[in-house]
């Protein structure tokens, strides 16, 4: 008998989303081929480079990453819809990927996305894939929202944080979950012991906090751990994944995108802990 499709749901957890690229080395390097790919918010980011074959590109990026260099791609523009315009990030991916369509990725994939006027899930599965990521990742309040196909669309995470349903739409009989909200709620948030203050300081604290002060994104990025926390539970209760990888990335804060070494890391070693149930949901596939 041929093998089962395999699809893999990758979830959001905005800076935690790094260890998405750990979880699809250590997968790759199992030699476990995955057939179709649906990906929320930094989810789709992973995903969508991963089949546009620019992990490398990614990495390099994620571990180069610090505060500064952050807000270097991060341009303020309020009148949009959103504190930052995106459109350095976008700048960015566009000159890595091109203007690539999702239809010609080699394999299935879909971004989730969020209809800001109906609040409907979209299913992003054609079309450019620079703007489905970017509408995937836009975070209300942080980024504009995107318009596509005349819809205006925000961060898929509001409605389907870790796209299992869509694996099985997609044709997947065997969906492996990588869920990054599995021990969030009420870890990470608060980041002990207040740091020096750096270049540009008391505008970085206002966005990003300093020790245990919370700033503006740590109040909107653990408003949005709440929700997808709450809302995965219940659509993963309705829908469960054949197997579930969760990294352990309860400590590490929301915003902490300057911490890719680790991530990556215990990405990597999610992996091998399911190992063995990845070998038997197979096993049992295959009879």
């Amino acid at each position: 008998m041929s093998r089962p499709k395999i699809g893999l749901a990758l979830s959001s957890g905005v800076g935690r989303g790094w260890a998405h690229i750990g979880v699809l080395q250590a997968l790759d390097e199992l030699g476990l081929e995955i057939d179709v790919i649906a990906g929320t918010s930094i989810g789709a980011l992973v995903g969508g480079l991963y089949l546009a074959d620019h992990m490398d590109t990614l990495e390099t990026w994620a571990r180069s990453l610090n505060r500064m260099r952050i807000m270097r791609y991060l341009d303020l523009s309020v009148a949009q819809g959103g504190i930052f315009a995106g459109k350095r990030l976008a700048r960015l991916l566009t000159e890595n990927v091109g203007h690539l369509a999702i239809e010609h990725l080699p394999k299935p994939f879909t971004a989730v996305a969020t209809e800001l006027d109906t609040g409907h899930e979209i299913w992003l599965r054609h079309g450019p894939l620079v703007e489905s990521l970017q509408a995937s990742y836009a975070l209300p309040g942080v980024f504009p929202p995107v318009e596509l196909d005349n819809q205006r669309l925000v961060d898929g995470a509001l409605v389907n944080p870790v796209p299992v349903s869509v694996c099985r739409v997609m044709g997947a009989r065997l969906v492996i979950a990588v869920n990054l909200n599995a021990d969030m709620l009420g870890k990470g948030s608060r980041r002990g012991k207040r740091k020096p203050r750096e270049e540009g300081g008391r505008f970085l604290e206002q966005l990003f906090g300093r020790g245990d002060d919370p700033g503006l994104f740590d109040v909107m990025a653990t408003a949005l751990n709440i929700l997808q926390d709450r809302l995965g539970r219940s659509r993963l209760a309705g829908d469960p994944p054949d197997v579930t990888i969760a990294p352990r990335v309860g400590h590490i804060g929301l915003l902490e995108f300057d911490r890719a070494d680790e991530l990556i890391k215990e990405g990597r070693e999610a992996v091998e802990r399911s190992r063995p149930f990845l070998e038997e949901a197979l096993a049992v596939l295959q009879n």
